[in-house]
């Protein structure tokens, strides 16, 4: 008798402890590198405001983070590219609809430079001939006597894919070392005196943004808040949020959190720039 007493005692616990979890509201989020600190706060910040909801947030870039979206594997995309022709058929395919898309923060994409390095500002044609190796002298724009080191992401990275189509506009050269993450990149951008490398605004640190130009015959600006509201920077593009449907629930209570002033404010002290 006592043994069963026991028994269904175990079973009550363990259903309320199943209770317990399941009645709390879990947020999934993956995907791009670039966001991962961007989404991290808010994250923070919510969950402090809501202690009932649970949000886990990892990247390993966009695409990736789309991809988990597609096999059912996170509630929300960040991507820092639009979402693929391909992708948004996989979504309707799987799901009968299309994928919801969320703008939900503004970026100036930066190239990034070694404090030491004499050159201060480039035009956007002279970088994409850096990054796709035909000039691979610092003097052939006014720099040192010195090759050229470049450090990119990796392919499944939202950023590469941006700063391919609009930079590069072809193939990046062989000798692009590819990191796994922007942090990466300034790490190793501030350890060699030659190198270049590009990423997100919020990641700047230790290493100085180059002025882009449209062209010669312009003024060069950095990836600054100003800048990027008059679209004066030339590299900026918006940071997106993937759903495979309307948010609803926790999910929506959050997203609505995070464009509303509240949540738009976070975005400047991390280091980007608000949609609003």
């Amino acid at each position: 008798m006592k043994t069963t007493k026991l028994k269904i005692i175990a079973v009550l616990v363990i259903m309320a402890i199943g209770y317990s979890f399941t009645s709390l509201g879990k947020i999934t989020i993956k995907g791009s590198d670039t966001m991962v600190i961007l989404s991290q706060q808010w994250a923070e910040v919510y969950m402090k405001k809501n202690p009932g909801t649970v949000i886990q947030v990892t990247g390993g870039g966009s695409g990736v983070g789309l991809a988990a979206l597609i096999n059912g594997s996170t509630d929300i995309a960040n991507s820092s590219r639009p979402i693929k022709p391909a992708e948004l058929e996989k979504i309707k395919a799987k799901f009968g609809k299309n994928a919801i898309q969320i703008p939900c923060a503004k970026d100036g994409l930066s190239v990034f430079l070694n404090k030491g390095n004499k050159v201060s500002e480039l035009t956007i044609d002279q970088i994409g001939a850096i990054f796709s190796g035909k000039i691979t002298n610092w003097k052939q724009v006014g720099g040192d006597d010195a090759k050229i080191q470049l450090y990119g992401r990796e392919s499944s990275s939202g950023t590469f894919e941006f700063f391919k189509e609009h930079v590069v506009q072809t193939d990046f050269a062989a000798t692009c070392q590819t990191l796994p993450g922007t942090a990466a990149i300034i790490n190793a951008v501030k350890k060699d005196k030659y190198s270049i490398g590009y990423g997100g605004a919020a990641y700047a640190e230790g290493v100085k943004d180059c002025k882009v130009k449209k062209d010669a015959n312009s003024k060069g600006y950095l990836p600054t808040e100003t800048n990027i509201k008059n679209k004066k920077y030339p590299i900026a593009r918006y940071l997106y949020m993937y759903l495979t449907s309307k948010p609803t629930g926790e999910t929506k209570k959050f997203i609505d959190w995070i464009l509303s002033s509240e949540g738009q404010k976070i975005i400047a002290g991390v280091g980007y720039f608000p949609v609003k």
